[in-house]
């Protein structure tokens, strides 16, 4: 069991199946998406893992892509509410400050997240590390006049953003 962020060096000599354990969740529930980065290995440094990260994510077809959008949570939904984040989710939407939201802007956000749901086919993705409880709010409003293709790029580039900072989490700069 590895402990704190690890080495370039360390990263690449994990044995496959203790790599895509240590980064199969860097894209929220995508084990998979681990696996492939396990067969890019040698990885020169971060930036370079990051590189091959968001070509695996960009070679997704539509379909995969809209899946992996999909596996993510409903932010201060349902599974935040009953303490069935991952770990990185609940981490990721504490520090964004949607566990201090009021009453009234919990129903709003789960009002809207349904919507959103219903218009796009997934639910609303944003790198929660990267904002607050009122920019997710008014991003969720702004982003609802999109289209669905629109979305799903917007999406994806959150997706991005959200597994970047994972990496950065796992592995020394």
């Amino acid at each position: 069991m590895l402990m704190g962020p690890i080495s370039m060096t360390a990263v690449n000599l994990l044995e496959p199946a203790e790599f895509t354990r240590v980064f199969g969740n860097v894209v929220e529930l995508a084990p998979s998406i681990g696996s492939v980065l396990a067969r890019r290995r040698p990885l020169k440094d971060v930036q370079h893992l990051l590189t091959e990260l968001n070509t695996i994510i960009d070679g997704l077809s539509d379909s995969d892509k809209v899946d992996i959008l999909r596996r993510h949570p409903d932010l201060a939904g349902v599974l935040a509410e009953k303490g069935l984040l991952t770990t990185e989710s609940t981490a990721e939407q504490k520090s964004a400050g949607l566990d201090q939201l009021t009453e009234q802007q919990k129903y709003d956000l789960q009002r809207m997240n349904k919507s959103y749901r219903d218009k796009f086919g997934f639910p609303f993705v944003i790198c929660a590390r990267e904002n607050k409880a009122v920019a997710i709010l008014e991003g969720l409003t702004t982003r609802m006049i999109n289209t669905r293709e629109r979305e799903l790029d917007i999406g994806i580039g959150e997706v991005k953003k959200i597994a970047r900072l994972r990496v950065c989490d796992l592995v020394m700069a």
